[in-house]
């Protein structure tokens, strides 16, 4: 039996998301397709530092959970990928 929430990962990304586990050490913690609307987001922990981070940005996360936000139509995106877009 599984423990912890489903994990449901977009499959646009699924593919990047099974290579970063399979072919890295670092641990992925959330990802999203941006749905049309945001850019393509996956979230991975260092090993060593524990420090988090986007993956095609290269931006630092700070937060340990809730990475995404949700906007007025219901699509989650990372405020700090966003904020370095403008």
């Amino acid at each position: 039996m599984r423990k912890g929430p489903r994990k449901v990962i977009d499959k646009e990304i699924i593919d990047i998301v099974r290579l970063i586990n399979k072919l890295t050490p670092y641990k992925t913690l959330g990802s999203c397709c941006g749905h049309g609307k945001y850019p393509e987001t996956i979230i991975i922990e260092c090993p060593v530092t524990k420090k988090r981070y986007e993956v095609f940005s290269g931006i630092e996360i700070p937060r340990k959970k809730r990475f995404y936000v949700r906007d007025n139509e219901g699509e989650y995106y990372i405020p700090e990928v966003i904020n370095q877009q403008v």
